[in-house]
């Protein structure tokens, strides 16, 4: 089977399941694992990479408005490959070429291949996914496996994170410029990591809230979370961010209690990884717990001083 992922997510579960020969074309942004950076690129995002996330944000709205995709798939590649499954989404025309997008490159293939479009809404939804390209690829029993050990251990975390007795507020932020709060499946994240989500929707998009809403939320943890961005990166859009006053009274920034975490690799994308990311965010709300190195890696304190603003001691330390 030749297979074509339009999706970092789906790219990063066929690597999962053993598929790596069969893969012959990825997006620009399949990244993980590394070997995914060795497939041809097929999706190509018309955004420049240097754009700030301000200029990246008003061009999203230029492209949106404009009725515009903010992807090209290359037609002609695509059918070279002759691919017999090309996995796409129908989830966020942000951050992924969707079935609309494909349409018109599939007109070059003289074979049409199968098209197997994911939406996820919730954590379920993922998961059944994982399945879903199990049985699509012939690797059932492997997705069946996948999952059993991703529900290991989102069954070690609820055990341990039970011992609170009320949940911590939480904030995600999954942009800056302007803020944004995490929806989807992320509010099921934080809930299973021992949190409570205080402004996120389930199943619903991420949606635009101003700081003084955040500010009111009263959140005890923020996690920063730009969709796309690693923790230090997210760190430093942080660090770099000007706040009011009054944002130096947030529970969270007077505690101390605010995280950058890899939000590209382990908040963002719709696959198995998601489960490290439930870890780091375990690991914050409750610092006694012990969890995998990786989970550790994926989360940053952000220093701040009594303004929000950057700290001059600061150091890049993690948990």
């Amino acid at each position: 089977m030749r297979i074509v992922s339009l999706v970092p997510s789906a790219t990063e579960t066929l690597f999962a399941l053993g598929l790596d020969r069969e893969i012959v074309g990825v997006s620009q942004d399949c990244d993980f694992p590394p070997e995914a950076k060795t497939k041809a690129i097929v999706v190509r995002s018309r955004l420049p990479q240097e754009a700030t996330p301000a200029e990246r944000e008003r061009m999203t709205r230029e492209y949106v408005g404009r009725g515009e995709s903010l992807y090209r798939v290359d037609g002609e590649l695509l059918a070279g490959l002759e691919p017999d499954l090309v996995l796409t989404q129908d989830l966020c025309s942000v951050c992924a070429a969707t079935p609309d997008e494909l349409q018109e490159a599939l007109g070059y293939c003289s074979r049409r291949p199968e098209v197997l479009s994911l939406d996820p809404r919730d954590l379920a939804d993922v998961w059944r996914d994982i399945l879903w390209i199990g049985e699509r690829t012939g690797r059932r029993s492997g997705a069946e496996a996948h999952l059993e050990s991703i529900g290991k251990r989102l069954g070690q975390i609820e055990s341990e994170v039970q011992i609170e007795s009320e949940p911590r507020r939480v904030v995600l932020l999954e942009w800056l410029e302007p803020f944004y709060v995490g929806g989807h499946w992320v509010p099921e994240m934080v809930e299973c990591a021992g949190g409570l989500d205080v402004l996120g929707r389930v199943r619903r998009p991420a949606y635009r809230v101003t700081e003084e809403e955040i500010i009111a939320a009263k959140p005890e943890v923020i996690f920063v979370a730009p969709c796309g961005h690693g923790a230090e990166a997210a760190r430093q859009e942080y660090l770099s961010h000007t706040f009011s006053a009054a944002w130096a009274d947030v529970p969270a920034v007077r505690k101390g209690q605010v995280f950058a975490l890899d939000a590209n690799s382990y908040v963002s994308r719709p696959a198995g990884r998601l489960v490290t990311g439930i870890e780091a965010m375990a690991k914050a709300l409750h610092p006694s717990l012990v969890v995998r190195p990786k989970a550790e890696w994926a989360l940053l304190p952000v220093p701040t001083d009594r303004a929000g603003q950057r700290s001059a001691s600061a150091g890049s330390g993690s948990l």
